[in-house]
């Protein structure tokens, strides 16, 4: 029996919505895709949606739900919208956004996603800080510029530059005062993945039977 299930309705109160989060090159969206496979965990994944053009070999509904910046406004105009970040690119402003649009029931099931800090105050500030729990991946910054760099040499057109930004940028948006604002606390070390995930899989064991025996 998977940890949300077999539990009499009105017998246990809401679920949790889990965010997996981390800087770049931290191995987040791995640990992410692991532990959506779990079978114990029972976890369900949300799909986000955005309004850039869909990429060679992504699927409608997979990756993401590709809309126009019109329906996000519509979105908006119903209070759909749970979180949402804009980002300026050489194509102009993409939006990637969470909508309130059934896919999240946490009377039901217990959820996972993958976001960033921004989106995990939004989320947070949702649905409520006792149903959003963060997951906040961390590797020593050397260890983690090792892997980044070597994830570029292998790409077809190496984007160094843009490997450069973003780890400066991920020091900004990841700060311990960032983090100390959100009171996140709890960090797992991913220099060995099974390790890491093996306290993860734990702790979101723990938290669901929290959840359904609160003190």
């Amino acid at each position: 029996m998977g940890i949300a299930g077999g539990y009499g309705k009105g017998n246990r109160s809401m679920s949790k919505l889990f965010v997996v989060m981390g800087k770049s090159a931290t191995g987040k969206d791995t640990i992410f895709k692991k532990l959506k496979k779990i079978p114990e965990l029972n976890l369900k994944s949300v799909t986000g949606y955005t309004t850039r053009p869909i990429r060679d070999g992504e699927t409608e509904g997979v990756e993401y739900y590709f809309v126009s910046e019109d329906k996000l406004e519509e979105l908006r105009q119903d209070n759909k919208v749970i979180e949402h970040r804009a980002y300026h690119t050489m194509h102009g402003v993409w939006n990637y956004f969470t909508v309130d649009d059934g896919q999240i029931d946490l009377s039901r099931s217990n959820y996972i996603m993958i976001g960033t800090l921004e989106a995990y105050e939004q989320i947070r500030n949702y649905f409520g800080e006792k149903s959003v729990v963060p997951i906040y991946i961390e590797v020593e910054d050397g260890l983690r510029l090792k892997r980044a760099l070597h994830r570029e040499q292998n790409q077809e057109n190496p984007r160094y530059a843009e490997l450069c930004r973003r780890y400066l940028a991920d020091e900004e948006d990841f700060s311990e005062e960032n983090l100390k604002k959100l009171k996140i606390t709890k960090r797992y070390h991913n220099n060995d993945i099974n390790i890491c995930l093996y306290k993860i899989m734990n702790d979101i064991k723990q938290a669901c039977i929290e959840d359904i025996n609160p003190s």
